[in-house]
């Protein structure tokens, strides 16, 4: 339940700042620093429902007030009381920050400049009415021009620490960047002595190829029958040394991959901002007019990004293929019963109402190149498959017809993605 924790948390930092306030005239009314951190938190933590976040956040101020200053003076009906208002304040402007939410998508750190302001303002209206009713509107709106003035001004203090957050977030992404592209580079150079192998075990392959072709030509026209049984045993024998080079190739492989390999997970944002990257530099070089738009659901965190980059590629990748010069993709994302939903859908050439059945059988693919005889191996598909079934407990679902385009819906459990139950 890290979501929950998290939430919690928060709303007990929002009522310890509480503590730290000024004293306005309006007796028992504070312009405390949880005003500024609310919002800050709001902003940082997009998944958090605003109005259950003001609750526990009012909730948390209630009780710190009571532990702090009514029972050190020995006044806890008192305080309790006189606090109750200032819950308000954040229930309220939960409800109203919820609001804009809805309505402001994306919020950047201008628009929150702009909502943390008229929030503060208005919730503070609030508490101060029902503090002291109708005086409120006396004086010429002097308490109202005061509450303006101290709502722009905390709302700039949200707008600073924001920009300070932004930017250290960037230095930890970029240094993160920096460790993986090392990493990459390490990687890259152990993988090319494996490479060297599998290449030199290429001659081998050829040699294979060409004794097993002279045999099958001696026995279709029955010649040199005196031969034959070396040649075989020579072909096995080759078959055996090519068989002990690429399994030493794999097992030089498997430990690169659990030496070196960053395990450390990712967020989903930053994830689908590398995809979207990479298939926009594929699609140019395919010279494609295709725009894929992106419908992305709550961000979280998880340590099976490779899995998961690999299955979504993949998939865009064969709609990209699907469409011949111009058409559209898109890539959509949702939590639905405790699973992560992941839909792609394409305006393609589709698939035929006999090919579907077969699209996730090995080496089975539609895609051949007719100007070079050149076929796709078809294993895509097959391996999206079995990653989602054996390390996501997945599965994968196809709509598709021809002319129309396909659908690709891919469910993966939450606890397998993020590592808990929600």
């Amino acid at each position: 339940m890290e979501k929950y924790k998290k939430i919690i948390i928060s709303s007990l930092v929002v009522g310890l700042s509480s503590l730290l306030y000024i004293d306005f005239y309006v007796k028992n009314f504070k312009f405390s620093f949880a005003g500024v951190m609310f919002p800050l938190l709001l902003f940082m933590y997009d998944e958090f429902n605003p109005i259950i976040f003001g609750i526990l956040s009012g909730f948390s101020l209630v009780l710190f007030r009571v532990v702090f200053y009514g029972v050190l003076q020995g006044a806890i009906a008192e305080t309790f009381l006189y606090s109750m208002p200032e819950n308000i304040f954040y229930i309220i402007y939960g409800i109203l920050f919820f609001n804009f939410k809805r309505k402001f998508q994306p919020i950047t750190h201008n628009k929150m400049f702009i909502i943390a302001a008229l929030s503060d303002t208005f919730s503070n209206v609030i508490e101060i009415y029902i503090r002291i009713g109708r005086y409120l509107f006396t004086k010429d709106y002097e308490i109202i021009k005061v509450l303006f003035f101290v709502g722009l001004l905390r709302a700039g203090l949200v707008w600073l620490l924001i920009m300070g957050y932004k930017y250290y977030r960037l230095f930890l992404i970029k240094e993160e960047h920096d460790k993986r592209y090392k990493n990459l580079l390490r990687l890259t150079s152990q993988l090319k002595t494996e490479v060297y192998w599998m290449e030199k075990n290429m001659a081998y392959i050829e040699k294979v190829m060409s004794n097993a072709y002279e045999l099958f030509s001696n026995i279709r026209e029955d010649k040199n029958k005196e031969c034959w049984s070396d040649m075989a045993l020579e072909i096995a024998k080759d078959v055996h040394e090519i068989k002990k080079e690429y399994g030493l190739v794999v097992m030089g492989i498997e430990e690169i991959m659990a030496d070196r390999l960053d395990n450390t997970g990712m967020y989903f944002s930053e994830l689908m901002a590398i995809l979207k990257e990479t298939l926009k530099r594929d699609i140019k070089k395919q010279e494609k007019d295709i725009v894929i738009r992106y419908e992305i659901g709550r961000n979280f965190y998880t340590e099976k990004h490779y899995y998961l980059m690999s299955i979504l590629r993949n998939i865009v990748m064969n709609a990209i293929d699907s469409i011949e010069n111009k058409g559209n993709i898109l890539v959509s994302h949702t939590v639905e019963n405790n699973n992560h939903q992941f839909t792609i859908t394409d305006d393609g050439c589709g698939i035929s109402d006999e090919d579907l059945p077969h699209i996730f059988s090995p080496g089975y693919s539609t895609k051949i190149d007719y100007n070079t005889g050149q076929i796709n191996r078809g294993l895509g598909l097959t391996l999206i498959e079995k990653l989602l079934q054996v390390h996501l407990k997945g599965s994968i679902q196809v709509e598709s017809k021809v002319g129309k385009g396909s659908t690709f819906i891919i469910s993966i459990p939450v606890k397998e993605l993020e590592g808990i139950n929600e």
